[in-house]
């Protein structure tokens, strides 16, 4: 089939996109809405000793002011998240985090009000008007240093400690360290990053009386919807919530924000439809951030270089409070694949969630899966080093093999197949691994350090196995599929549409997907954790069986056959052996005519039995500048197992911007507050995303194994070029620095660390 599965249909959603027809949140908002401005705290950690917002609201142009007491009394002022167990069995601690401040603000950025107004500058000018009356508080801004720092929550003990989580066996753990004839240790920091979206954070809430219609540009519907009606005190039904194109959400809009409650119930209070946009620098104080660990690894291994047990000890900074995911992230999240691709059945993994007077953190593209499989891959290289092996010979030893799968992990998932010796010996080919010797000595004679670094890396599909979609034959022609996952520009209308047209036979170009919209599609798991075109694509091949069934009745009657002579293949129930046919399109408009509208419109539910588990390699070559310390990812390939593929060039897209975004962390983006709390990063001119000029072309490369844990055999792949990245680039970087004496290195590689760590390196040398 031309647009069927894993055929290289170009996307069809781009024509929209690349003619400026695309709709965002910010371009449909309600005629006449207001628009919305937040006031936000100058000051990290503060007392709210009074707030007076009277001259504000008689300011022109003003529908109404809320703040944190207002909004308190008219609503539950408050966002709610998951936490975890402690290692004691108790919960992780849950501090009050009002939406908008009401007697304490504990990062800068917080809101402390929001000002409706006609226009965005009244609003604005306004702002300027409420007096605050702050009692500055000492700030905590350091992970490391966190429980010792000024403590932020009164109500949270031991102090700033969020959670104290462990898995695994620890007496199991000593036993077989005590035994191992070698031990490595690596202390790590895994730094803070920003989301920065190409569209910023935004939404309109338009209240009639008895409904309230809430648009933001997120990664779901749903649960946003319960999270309105439920603060809000409004019936479920009462509630619509929307979501149109979305420009980027890599995991940062996958959650309730404050904003969205103070806009939904600003346009219940005032009787106005509100709007909101975040600005850029607004966003980057106040989007939910990335990372931000500090661990130590360790690995015990035998006499034969075999590994005996592994034990990681986290501490992650969870930002001011809890947001939606975060405590899950640096423990159950990136436990799943923490043992990696290694045959180790014995380890400990401790981990610590901290607050500091900064702004929250959570899901950024991995969410935990690139954390772990970072600490665990720089480890491996790591030990090759100090034990005098070739870490690349010291990761296929431990590899877990194709005759010991389907393999259950030392954490009990299960990886159904895998080939990792297959994948490594191809991204050893790929990359010309054998020729970097050539491609050392010419960077040499010109006066630069060249680095090589692999990473093997293997993730899980996260989120809820389940999944809904419903097909409808539309009066004009179309056939509608509805689907309950959200595209953030991944490719969704393209791949989806696929699936429908390989199982169905539905012409490619008749099919429109509808997505986003809680009135129209009844519950749906969004997106995140690379679930998407796996959990929805079963949903869609479940819909599209029981359709065919219920039209096979129909058929027998059009074509005068009986079933057993009757087989469906490519959009047509054909008699066997003649030429009799009738096209599933053809049949649904007889459906029509005759009013049997029952078969107008079908809708399954399916749950995947089991999760797949993406792996690859990624191989990297830097060149370090020794005089002014400046890092470039110079040669980059990529082989990665994603099962079969849906579609290669969505695939190769999702890979290439996980890369991309990779490469921003490994060396050139860092977050950093100052001592009292104030965001140091708050612009582009601060905060230095990697551009075009800094990655070169990326190859890549599919090495499938069909998975086994689902029947179109994919593997998930949209955050699998970050979890490869960040270690492939940085074992690259100590691979070019360690000739000149530099023994360690942590992200970002940014020119300013690289320079002293080499002059540091010299000056020990003299």
């Amino acid at each position: 089939m031309k647009f069927g599965l894993s055929q290289p249909v170009a996307r069809k959603e781009d024509v929209r996109f690349l003619n400026g027809t695309g709709i965002y949140v910010d371009d449909h908002a309600p005629d006449g809405a207001a628009h919305a401005f937040f006031l936000r705290s100058p000051i990290a950690h503060a007392r709210i000793a009074s707030i007076d917002a009277e001259a504000a609201r008689s300011a022109p142009g003003v529908v109404g002011v809320l703040t944190g007491a207002d909004l308190g009394a008219r609503i539950d002022n408050s966002l709610d998240c998951m936490v975890v167990k402690n290692r004691d069995g108790s919960d992780g601690a849950i501090p009050r985090r009002p939406s908008i401040a009401e007697d304490k603000v504990c990062f800068v950025g917080e809101a402390v009000a929001v000002v409706f107004a006609d226009t965005l500058e009244q609003a604005r000018d306004a702002a300027e008007l409420i007096e605050v009356d702050y009692e500055e508080l000492p700030a905590a801004t350091t992970t490391a240093g966190a429980e010792s720092e000024p403590e932020i929550h009164a109500d949270v003990a031991p102090k700033n400690v969020a959670f104290d989580w462990a898995d695994g066996d620890e007496a199991a753990m000593k036993a077989a360290f005590d035994k191992a004839a070698h031990v490595v240790e690596l202390p790590l920091i895994n730094n803070r990053v920003i989301t920065v979206s190409m569209e910023p954070r935004g939404c309109f809430a338009q209240w009639d009386g008895e409904r309230m219609h809430f648009e933001y540009n997120g990664q779901g519907v749903w649960g946003l919807k319960n999270v309105i009606s439920g603060k809000l005190k409004l019936k479920p039904e009462q509630v619509r919530v929307t979501t149109a194109d979305v420009g980027g959400g890599f995991g940062m809009k996958n959650f309730p924000y404050p904003e969205h409650l103070a806009v939904a119930e600003g346009a219940r209070a005032f009787n106005r439809p509100i709007r909101w946009i975040s600005e850029r620098t607004e966003a980057m104080l106040t989007d939910n951030m990335g990372r931000d660990h500090v661990t130590v690894g360790r690995a015990a291994f035998d006499e034969n270089h075999k590994l005996l047990a592994i034990h990681f000890q986290v501490t992650a900074g969870m930002g001011a409070y809890n947001s939606g995911f975060a405590q899950n992230i640096p423990s159950t999240l990136a436990r799943y694949v923490l043992p990696s691709v290694y045959d180790v059945q014995t380890y400990f993994f401790e981990c610590k969630g901290v607050y500091t007077n900064t702004a929250p953190v959570d899901a950024y593209r991995g969410a935990g899966r690139p954390e772990a499989v970072y600490q665990m891959d720089r480890l491996m290289d790591w030990a090759g080093r100090e034990l005098g092996v070739d870490p690349v010979e010291l990761r296929r030893k431990n590899f877990i093999k194709v005759g010991q799968m389907p393999y259950t992990s030392a954490v009990g998932e299960i990886y159904d197949v895998g080939d990792f010796d297959r994948v490594l010996d191809r991204g050893l080919k790929e990359s010309d691994w054998d020729g970097f010797a050539a491609r050392k000595a010419q960077s040499e004679a010109r006066g630069k350090l060249r680095g090589q670094g692999l990473c093997y890396y293997i993730e899980s599909i996260l989120g809820a196995p389940n999944e809904n979609a419903k097909v409808e034959f539309a009066e004009d022609g179309m056939v509608n599929l509805y689907v309950g996952t959200m595209s953030n520009g991944q490719g969704h209308e393209t791949v989806f549409a696929q699936f429908l047209h390989e199982r169905a036979g539905i012409p490619f170009d008749k099919i429109r997907m509808i997505q986003g919209d809680s009135d129209l599609i009844p519950k749906g798991g969004g997106t995140g954790g690379s679930r998407s075109v796996t959990t929805q694509g079963n949903a869609i091949n479940a819909t599209a069986d029981e359709m065919i069934r219920k039209f096979r009745p129909l058929a027998e009657e059009e074509l005068e056959a009986a079933a057993a002579d009757i087989n469906f293949d490519g959009g047509e129930f054909r008699v066997a052996g003649t030429d009799k046919a009738v096209a599933l399109m053809e049949l649904a408009e007889t459906a029509r005519k005759k009013g049997m509208v029952e078969l107008l419109t079908h809708e399954e539910e399916a749950v995947l039995p089991g999760r797949s588990f993406p792996n690859g390699c990624h191989v990297a070559e830097v060149e370090v500048d020794p005089e002014t310390g400046e890092t470039k990812v110079v040669k980059y390939t990529v082989v990665d197992d994603f099962g079969r593929l849906m579609n290669p060039i969505l695939a190769e897209g999702q890979v290439h911007g996980g890369v991309v975004q990779g490469i921003g962390q490994a060396i050139t983006e860092q977050v950093v507050y100052d001592g009292d709390g104030q965001l140091l990063t708050a612009t582009f001119m601060d905060y230095a995303i990697p551009r075009a000029g800094d990655t070169p072309w990326i190859p890549f490369h599919h090495e499938g194994v069909p998975s086994t844990a689902n029947d179109i055999g994919m593997k998930g792949c949209g955050e699998a070029g970050t979890v490869g990245a960040l270690a492939a680039v940085t074992n690259a970087a100590l691979d070019a620095l360690q000739p000149a004496g530099v023994h360690h290195v942590d992200m970002p590689l940014t020119p300013r660390r690289v320079w002293n760590w080499l002059e540091t390196a010299k000056q020990a040398a003299e």
